[in-house]
């Protein structure tokens, strides 16, 4: 039983002793693969981009490290360095503010590593663990509390909603530079 995944364990056992079937039955592998499609949701996409001061510390791996090891799905991720027309429809909401044209100045000052994760509410998820805008108000563990100083170089950004995060990924990326691919875990990981 070590070799099957947790879902076998938990849901179908109970269905193997009911259905009186054997691991390797077309009977059990049908109700094995019934049991591991239940994942709605699962495929919730998000825009996460490690700013120019991130790139410059060398945070890249350690903030894929925190997106991984949550579980999420790498489906996406490039280097560049970002043109202010980008930058201008990214930021459309904020152009009229004052510390615009700072923004434009540190968000093109250096490269950006741009990524795209999937997985079960990982737009919100994500927003807990990048935290608070202002890293003073950050909670330790997150990775603006435990990486950022200051709010004007706050290390990352992470799209705020679902409807926001469809909208920037497609502005960050092109259809054909995101991977549809199944992580040899994904059952394990999202049996509901």
């Amino acid at each position: 039983m070590a070799l099957f995944p947790r879902c076998l364990l938990r849901g179908v056992s109970s269905q193997i002793r009911n259905l009186n079937v054997m691991p390797s039955s077309p009977k059990f592998m049908y109700e094995s693969a019934r049991c591991s499609s239940n994942t709605s949701g699962v495929r919730e996409r998000t825009l996460i981009a490690v700013k120019p001061d991130g790139v410059h510390r060398r945070l890249i791996g350690q903030i894929i490290q925190r997106f991984e090891k949550r579980g999420f799905q790498l489906v996406g991720l490039k280097m560049l360095r970002v043109s202010e027309e980008l930058l201008s429809q990214h930021y459309s909401s904020l152009c009229k503010k004052a510390f615009y044209p700072s923004l434009l100045h540190y968000m093109t000052s250096g490269p950006v590593v741009a990524m795209v994760w999937e997985g079960h509410n990982v737009v919100r998820s994500s927003r807990m663990l990048v935290g608070d805008t202002n890293p003073a108000e950050a909670p330790s563990g997150t990775i603006r509390g435990d990486f950022s100083i200051h709010i004007s170089r706050n290390v990352i950004h992470a799209s705020d909603s679902v409807d926001g995060a469809q909208k920037e990924i497609a502005l960050w990326f092109q259809n054909s530079e995101l991977m549809e691919w199944k992580c040899c875990d994904h059952d394990n990981l999202y049996q509901f």
